[in-house]
């Protein structure tokens, strides 16, 4: 949990320069596993009505900015 937290805090002081693999280590924490992977993206569903899914994607090893950010934006709704 500890280095799950690290990871949110970095995404959160700079959601520029984040890792697609971390990113995906705190989509599997906070969503589960991914209903797709394989490709370039990973689909992750979320548990309220609406936009029912989060969609991350690989960009040379690095994750999209704005992903990053609808990302740390579920993740808040979900906290809540």
């Amino acid at each position: 949990m500890d280095k799950i937290n690290e990871l949110l805090k970095g995404m959160q002081e700079n959601p520029n320069n984040v890792k697609f693999s971390d990113l995906c280590k705190v989509c599997d924490h906070y969503f589960g596993e991914a209903r797709q992977k394989g490709t370039s993206h990973r689909v992750y569903k979320t548990p309220w009505a609406g936009d029912p899914r989060v969609n991350i994607q690989d960009g040379k090893g690095k994750a999209k900015f704005y992903q990053v950010r609808q990302v740390l934006k579920a993740i808040e709704k979900l906290k809540k």
